[in-house]
């Protein structure tokens, strides 16, 4: 119960601290579950990779399905195969590319209004910006309305989910009306009906753009089905959380690192100046700016966004010289993962230069997990990456930040991983 306890209130911390003393792979009880944590790649592939079918998402991915409704997040088979495959052409290399100007062009806007000697909270700006991206991407001309009430009502009911599944609360019963519960019911159904209503609106309309919402109204399955709006709204759901919250965090600890490393900082922003020239950078540029992509790499192995995956053993299996039995919850802590120092040289340091200099090249398959492995992997990695990076290299030509404060930056541990507090940091802007 003590052990229970401490891993709520700071579980990667914790799990970091208990495969210190237990090795890889050990077994756990948590308020009455049984759980596996591993941090072994070869025992991680087995979990994600699944070839005999045995795990399915963790009960709390499941309980995302409150607010998200059942998208390619939080199903399974088979509506999660058929999803995947209508889903998937919409968020390929090739295709994403047509959105680096909206990319780009949002963090742009952003440096635009930024002064210098401005004192930002980080994380917020970073949030907003991240937020105007997938509303044009995602919904195009469809969207009217304030992006940020969407984005509140995202946050709100996030905020209530973590406070019913990370605390005594999850014990409960459904039928409780608990103020959280409530609540969080509440911001869903007014998240669900201003999607519905995008939908029902585009539909009726007939035309269909060059964004997400019109791609997948577009997409047929083998047998030349459609999704029904219920789907459409779901998985538009999930696309808006991926797409706007897991982004934002990640840019910002990257802005952090970069602010606290100006040697690093001054690095990229070379690299930018010389491939750029002052310019707008494109997805063509991508391909020449390595040490951005290396900055955005290792921001996501420090602090990795989806920081643990849960799956549940759907009958007894042997998995890491253990033989779990059915309802088992296995995690896998990237966090923990990406801190180990059998994989990564000085894996405390902030240092880019690790992914240009074949340091990495000899990583074991699943020793680095931002978005997931095996056939689950997060379907938005390319577009996040290329946002991400993107919005690096504008800002990089316009911007530099400085921390105003030298205190540890507290991190919460939610559905993502984000700073527990504003983080306020300090704008100069570049001649």
């Amino acid at each position: 119960m003590r052990v229970a306890r401490v891993f709520f209130r700071a579980p990667m911390p914790t799990m970091a601290a208990l495969h210190e003393d237990y090795g890889p792979t050990f077994c756990l009880n948590l308020f009455g579950d049984r759980v596996v944590s591993t941090i072994d790649p070869e025992t991680i592939g087995k979990v994600l990779v699944d070839r005999d079918g045995v795990f399915v998402k963790d009960w709390v991915t499941h309980g995302l399905a409150r607010f998200l409704g059942d998208g390619l997040l939080t199903s399974e088979n088979p509506i999660w195969r058929r999803q995947r495959k209508l889903i998937a052409p919409s968020l390929s290399r090739r295709h994403i590319e047509r959105y680096a100007e909206a990319m780009a062009g949002a963090a742009e806007r952003y440096a635009d209004k930024v002064r210098a000697g401005d004192v930002v909270d980080i994380h917020a700006d970073m949030a907003r910006v991240t937020l105007e991206i997938v509303v044009e991407t995602l919904f195009g001309a469809a969207f009217s309305g304030d992006p940020s009430v969407v984005g509140a009502g995202i946050d709100e009911a996030m905020h209530d989910f973590e406070l019913l599944v990370r605390s005594w609360r999850r014990l409960v019963p459904e039928r409780v009306p608990l103020r959280a519960r409530t609540r969080m019911e509440a911001a869903s159904a007014a998240l669900h009906a201003q999607v519905d209503r995008i939908i029902r609106q585009r539909r009726e309309s007939g035309e269909l753009g060059d964004d997400l919402l019109s791609r997948l109204l577009a997409a047929r399955d083998e047998s030349g089905a459609a999704m029904d709006d219920t789907q459409l709204r779901n998985e538009a759901l999930t696309l808006f959380v991926a797409g706007h919250e897991t982004t934002a965090n990640a840019l910002t600890f990257a802005l952090k690192l970069l602010a606290e490393h100006p040697e690093i900082d001054a690095k990229l922003k070379a690299e930018v100046a010389e491939v750029l020239g002052g310019r707008r950078p494109t997805a063509a540029d991508l391909a020449q700016l390595p040490y951005t992509d290396a900055v955005v790499k290792e921001a996501l192995r420090l602090y990795p966004p989806a920081y643990i995956i849960g799956r549940e053993a759907t009958r007894a299996t042997e998995l890491g010289g253990w033989t779990i039995p059915e309802k088992t919850t296995v995690l896998v802590s990237s966090w923990v993962l990406h801190m180990q120092p059998s994989l990564y040289d000085d894996p405390m340091a902030f240092d880019p230069q690790r992914w240009l200099d074949g340091r990495t090249d000899g990583l074991p398959r699943h020793a680095y997990l931002p978005f997931g492995g095996g056939p689950r992997i997060c379907v938005g990695n390319h577009f996040a990456m290329m946002e991400a990076s993107l919005v690096l290299a504008t800002l990089a030509q316009r911007l530099r930040f400085e921390r105003t404060e030298r205190d540890p930056l507290p991190l919460q541990y939610a559905v993502t991983l984000r700073p527990a507090r504003p983080l306020p940091m300090r704008a100069r802007v570049l001649a």
